[in-house]
């Protein structure tokens, strides 16, 4: 099998049927997706496929046919993306399970709505479980990733 991951060209052999996370924590090594529920209800496992937020627990790996990208592959070089810079200012995290698919979420919302409402960053958000409750913290950090955005931060 070949999957682009983050930017690079990862081949290996496994069963199509096994599913897209497995595949990205045990084969390629990006452990940032965590499994949570294992049926897509959670969303801790979110990733992107050609930009779209996705559950990988819920996708086999052979039936994957875009560009995958993880927590580890949306800062550039030196630089986090504005939503993990912003998480970590506003210390959104508590325990930071679910943080990984947080922030993928609000990065998908923010690239297709750069200035999202209340009512927008919650529809984006509503499938990305939080036990600690930290849903305002989320909802204030999006709004400042937003806004740092289009400062072109």
């Amino acid at each position: 099998m070949r999957l682009m991951v983050d930017g690079k060209t990862v081949d290996f052999e496994a069963d199509p049927e096994m599913p897209l996370l497995w595949a990205l924590r045990d084969i390629v090594g990006n452990t940032g997706p965590k499994f949570g529920c294992g049926v897509g209800s959670c969303g801790a496992c979110t990733v992107h496929i050609d930009g779209e937020p996705v559950r990988s627990c819920s996708i086999a790996v052979g039936d994957v046919t875009g560009v995958v990208t993880t927590i580890e592959g949306i800062a550039e070089a030196d630089k986090l993306h504005a939503v993990q810079q912003v998480w970590i200012d506003e210390q959104v995290a508590q325990c930071g399970y679910c943080q990984a698919g947080q922030i993928m979420s609000a990065v998908a919302l923010l690239t297709t709505t750069p200035e999202p409402t209340d009512a927008e960053i919650d529809d984006a958000m509503a499938g990305n479980l939080c036990r600690c409750g930290t849903y305002p913290k989320i909802r204030s950090a999006i709004h400042k990733a937003a806004a740092l955005q289009k400062a072109g931060n």
